[in-house]
């Protein structure tokens, strides 16, 4: 079952692109039957990375939802969302330490060179 807590669209982000998805809750047909949902679905795919046929049932039926998503990849749709959320980044999860940027030793001012010493032969000559 699908944890609706955990869903990563809040409502402010939800009221500045609901407009530009197709179709209306009150149209008929099942078109734009719960474009959040159907938001979440693909947003849940790109975040685990698993094939479409592993999608939870709770979003429905996994070929709905890619047929879905062809549709409105074709028609522009998730380009426009982008456009409209691009200048507004998020950056609730954004984080820098050292085990994702590393740098040269040089860069923090450490004291570069040769570390091999030479053997006592070479020295002796």
């Amino acid at each position: 079952m699908v944890n609706r807590d955990r869903f990563v669209v809040g409502d402010e982000t939800w009221a500045k692109v609901e407009a530009l998805l197709p179709g209306k809750a009150t149209d008929s047909g099942v078109t734009a039957r719960d474009n959040r949902l159907f938001l979440e679905a693909v947003l849940w795919r790109v975040r685990t990375g698993l094939p479409w046929r592993d999608l939870p049932s709770d979003f429905g039926n996994w070929n709905s939802v890619f047929q879905r998503f062809r549709r409105w990849a074709v028609a522009g749709v998730f380009d426009r969302i982008f456009e409209r959320l691009s200048g507004e980044p998020d950056l609730e999860y954004a984080l820098i330490d050292g085990t994702i940027v590393s740098t040269h030793q040089k860069a923090s001012g450490a004291k570069g060179g040769l570390k091999i010493r030479p053997s006592g032969a070479h020295a002796a000559a």
